[in-house]
Parts: C-alpha cells; sequence; structure tokens
C-alpha cells in the first residue's frame, strides 16, 4: 500500500511511525499547507514527495491511500476529494464538525466502495477488547450501569506543552477555529470507549458543558477561548443500561486517561488506560458477594493502523467506519442542543 500523509502536525507523527512498522506500507508523500513544516516532517520520516495542497497530491496520484490528519474543520473537504479520486481513507477523529457533514461523509463513503476507517485510537487498548468479548458472552449478566471518564490536565500542566502559547492546543480552545471543545476532541473517544466496551449504542442523551476563564477577556491572539473545557452527560443504553460519562482538561493529576466500569446483574468490569499503561479488573462469579477484584489478562490486538493496511490489502471494509463515526457525531450534537435546551434528547 503506497500511503500519503495528509496533515503533518503532532499526530502525524505517531500515523507515519505506525504505518512505516508495517510490512508493505510505503510511505510516498505527505501534504501540509505549511511547506516548511511538510518539508521538515518528510524528512524526518524519509518521504520521497511533498506537496503543499491536496490538489497537487491528487494530480500526482501515485498513491493507494491516504490518512487524513489534518484540523477537525478539514477533515470533511479533504475526504470527500480523497474518495472522490479513488483513494481509500483513513480518518482522524472527529469525522466531521457536526452531523450533517459527517452524514454526508459516511454517504459518500459508502456509495465509494473504497475502504474506510475513522482512527478512534482507543480501539487498540486490549482491556477494552476483552472486555466487551465478556459483556458479549454474557460474563456480567444483564448490564445495568456504566460509568466512563476521560481525564486530562493539559490546562493545568505544562507536559504537553504550554497550550497558552502553542497554536496546536490554542485552535482546540476556539469555536472559531473549529473546535467542539473538549466534547468534540475527546468526547467522542469516550462515547465510543463506553458504547463499544458495553456493547449497546446510546438512545438518550443529557448533557452539562463548561468553559472556564482562561485569560483576560477570555481570548489569547486570534483565538477565542470560548470552547467547552469539561462536559458530564447521562445517557440511556439501548441495551436498558443508565450510564454517567465525563471528561474534563482540568483533571490535575490525570495526563490522560480513560476508565470504564461496567456494572451488571451478575458481575463487573473494569478498564484504565493511561500513559502508564492498560489494565482490565473483573468481579466476577463467587467473588461478587465479597466484591473481590481480581485481574484479567487482555492479551494482544492489531492496532488501527495495522487493520486499516490489512483492510486495503484485502478490499475489506473494516470498523469503526464513518457510519459509526458519524453517529457518534450525531450524539455530540445533541448533546450540545441539550445544553442549550437543558432537556433529554433521543439519539
Amino acid at each position: 500500500m503506497r500511503l500519503l500523509i495528509l496533515g503533518t502536525g503532532g499526530m502525524a507523527n505517531n500515523h507515519a511511525q505506525h504505518f512505516a512498522a508495517i510490512d508493505g506500507v510505503e510511505l510516498v508523500g505527505a501534504v501540509d499547507v505549511d511547506p516548511l513544516r511538510a518539508k521538515a516532517f518528510a524528512d524526518q520520516h524519509g518521504i520521497p514527495n511533498v506537496f503543499t495542497s491536496l490538489e497537487d497530491a491528487i494530480a500526482w496520484g501515485d498513491f493507494d491511500a491516504a490518512t487524513n490528519v489534518t484540523p477537525d474543520r478539514a477533515h470533511h473537504p479533504t475526504t470527500l476529494a480523497l474518495l472522490a479520486a479513488g483513494k481509500h481513507v483513513m480518518c482522524e477523529k472527529p469525522l466531521a464538525e457536526n452531523y450533517a457533514k459527517a452524514d454526508e461523509m459516511a454517504r459518500a463513503a459508502e456509495a465509494s466502495g473504497l475502504v474506510t476507517m475513522v482512527n478512534l485510537t482507543y480501539r487498540n487498548v486490549a482491556p477494552l477488547q476483552k472486555a466487551r468479548d465478556m459483556v458479549l458472552a454474557g460474563e456480567i449478566g444483564h448490564v445495568r450501569h456504566v460509568e466512563a471518564s476521560y481525564l486530562q490536565s493539559w490546562l493545568v500542566s505544562k507536559a504537553w506543552g504550554n497550550w497558552a502559547t502553542e497554536s496546536q492546543w490554542l485552535w482546540r480552545l476556539s469555536t472559531r477555529h473549529g473546535s467542539n471543545g473538549v466534547l468534540g476532541d475527546v468526547g467522542i473517544h469516550i462515547l465510543d470507549f463506553a458504547s463499544y466496551g458495553a456493547a449497546s449504542d446510546v438512545d438518550h442523551v443529557f448533557a452539562r458543558l463548561k468553559a472556564f476563564d482562561k485569560a483576560p477577556d477570555n481570548r489569547i491572539g486570534e483565538y477565542d477561548l470560548d470552547a467547552n473545557d469539561s462536559f458530564a452527560m447521562t445517557v440511556d443504553f439501548a441495551n436498558g443500561a443508565l450510564g454517567v460519562i465525563h471528561s474534563s482538561r482540568w483533571a490535575t493529576g490525570h495526563l490522560n486517561e480513560l476508565r470504564l466500569r461496567m456494572h451488571g446483574d451478575r458481575g463487573a468490569l473494569e478498564v484504565v488506560h493511561s500513559t502508564e499503561g492498560s489494565s482490565l479488573r473483573g468481579c466476577l462469579g463467587e467473588d461478587v458477594e465479597k466484591a473481590v477484584w481480581r485481574e484479567i489478562d487482555a492479551g494482544t490486538v492489531p492496532t488501527n493502523y495495522q487493520r486499516f493496511a490489512a483492510a486495503v490489502t484485502a478490499g475489506e471494509q473494516v470498523e469503526p467506519g464513518f457510519r459509526h463515526a458519524a453517529e457518534l457525531q450525531k450524539i455530540l450534537d445533541l448533546a450540545i442542543e441539550t445544553e442549550k435546551e437543558r432537556r433529554e434528547l433521543k439519539v
């Protein structure tokens, strides 16, 4: 598979490193509107062709697939252009800024017959995959209550860089720059984490969103700092379970941690994934009576990058696909509406 990397910011390095390590994948081109950044990225990863526009790359055309690592608001037009050019696409999350655009992308993908995938990276977490298998096998019985959180601390820590001076972070705090805040940035991850693990879609949603003061007049340079920093959400799952989901960039002490607890009428499971690693614990069988939790070996699973490359080679569709990501975007859009209207909405 000859791969084009579209967008050469920080996350693109992860894509380049993962794809370069896969047998049969060749990194052939890099695209970025910033020529210096594109050239430096290409030199770092040994990529022979550099373009400053997607149009030029498509006109060149010597690639089979592209991984789209552009900012959120650029996903829609660039992905549609790639599909129209007959190229397989992996797209970063969220698929688009809103459901209408995400739905258009999903319909275009379905009509194209090409391999498309959304990089919901936490599908790479083996304990999540194992937990889902156990839920589907009925090992915790009927799921009744779900707790999920995604906690980050980059607004109170410089561990990831100085958000107040770096554009790669500032745009994420500004709706004018295409951000839907923590809800749009990582809300899609924790919604997928929870619904995938619980093996059930979300049926109803209610959310509260909050943007905190971060600078004088909440503005730094061209960036209005008005995107939400924290959210708290309650959901009904289609399987009847009640869910509580929350996320924040002000979670002091948590660099990047996802946590999922699923309580059933026969047992419970807990998945934790952080910068320190991943784990799966269960309270099952006779341990339920005394609330004893034990570690569970989850093994290993292939990465999204490996599964996308394999799907392109085989000419087969792969999950998580564009339609799934579009439905997650619908929930995010409705969450914003519930905040405005102060009422629960059906998905």
